[in-house]
């Protein structure tokens, strides 16, 4: 009997079910404006950059997300902030609503980038983390067609709508939830508003106290919320993606301590910020010292991480790395997970080349079949 593939997304493996969350970016025939908005605190002063604390929920909090619709989401907030210009300090994705840490850098320093002779060139290279080869053609020829019917205005004013969408909050929380919306209605065979409102913001100050408090609030959320213990077990929140190996994860929680980009290692940063996140999530208990009022980290849990310092066992780090990867694990050496490719060629796209990807930042030399942080082990 011929097999019939199933057309149900939901029973395909992840990287084929978030196949809409990984495309990038054509053509949308009628796309609504991004204008509009209300009222908000926005930093306006001599600042190089100024941070928000935003946070969104689903319809009356009662539309959950699955494990692939936060990774999903997850994907979704990374991509537009390389495309924007705004920064992941950290964030954390909840059954039915996120937070968001970010930084929004000056915009005419940021722009500065887009000018002088070959700065058309550079927003086009720019425009590549969003847009695919066929949309960028199309609009080079748009652009050169307007040239040449002495309508160079034209072609600005479409420049500028581009560069419109560069260092602005609401834009960037707006593509962020109508991109997501789109692909989760497709996935669910739902119609309708997906988000309760826009988005909630506060804005931080950008440097001491205050960002790293808000930073801690935002990674503690699964704790407070009881679904973990400890943070470094929930996926989906940006101290788990550092610890897992992500460079950018580990960059924004260097920002929130103030510590310099590239020291998460270097500097203790790693350290510092467990070491903070058991002092300032640990859980409340009544008068009587017997019934928990506030979920949060055990008092045992936080004086064994303050006594080591924050240190994580080598054997606990690996094991962090370990669980992050997708299904159908192919873990050992370089020769081991080649093999196995070779062999499963027909499982890959024909622009898959190389069965090997290397546990990211783990000093012992494992190989992988596929990338990390996709879904737990067990």
């Amino acid at each position: 009997m011929k097999h019939i593939q199933s057309t149900d997304p939901q029973t395909l493996p992840l990287e084929g079910q978030l196949v809409g969350v990984n495309a990038k970016t054509g053509l949308y025939p009628g796309a609504r404006s991004w204008s509009g908005g209300r009222f908000r605190i926005l930093g306006k002063g001599p600042l190089e950059s100024y941070c928000y604390h935003v946070m969104s929920r689903t319809c009356g909090g009662e539309v959950f997300f699955d494990d692939v619709e936060k990774e999903a989401l997850r994907r979704v907030i990374w991509r537009m902030s390389e495309f924007s210009g705004i920064k992941v300090v950290t964030y954390c994705i909840m059954g039915n609503h996120f937070h968001l840490l970010a930084e929004v850098p000056h915009r005419e320093t940021w722009m500065q980038r887009f000018e002088g002779a070959d700065g058309e060139a550079r927003l086009f290279d720019h425009l590549r983390t969003l847009y695919s080869r066929a949309y960028l053609g199309l609009l080079r020829d748009e652009l050169a067609d307007f040239r040449a019917r002495g309508m160079a205005v034209l072609a600005e004013q479409r420049l500028e709508a581009l560069k419109k969408r560069f260092c602005d909050l609401s834009l960037f929380m707006k593509e962020v939830k109508e991109r997501f919306s789109r692909w989760f209605n497709k996935r669910r065979g739902r119609r309708g508003t997906l988000w309760m409102d826009r988005f909630k913001s506060v804005l931080v100050e950008g440097n001491g106290e205050a960002l790293r408090t808000m930073a801690a609030y935002i990674d503690l959320n699964p704790v407070r919320a009881g679904v973990v213990s400890d943070p470094k077990d929930y996926r989906w929140c940006g101290y788990a993606e550092a610890l897992g190996g992500s460079r950018r994860a580990q960059r924004g929680l260097c920002k929130a301590q103030g510590k310099p980009v590239d020291g998460w290692k270097s500097a203790g940063a790693a350290e510092a910020y467990r070491c903070l996140l058991h002092a300032e999530g640990r859980e409340v208990k009544d008068a009587q010292n017997e019934r928990v009022v506030v979920r949060g980290v055990t008092a045992e849990s936080a004086r064994e991480v303050l006594a080591e310092k924050g240190k994580l066992s080598p054997a606990e780090l690996v094991r962090l790395r370990v669980r992050y990867f997708s299904d159908g694990l192919v873990l050992g050496s370089r020769e081991f997970v080649e093999s196995v490719f070779d062999g499963n060629r027909e499982m890959f796209g024909p622009k898959r080349k190389q069965g090997c990807r290397r546990m990211v930042e783990s000093d012992v030399p494992f190989f992988t079949l596929r990338q990390l942080r996709l879904k737990p082990l067990g």
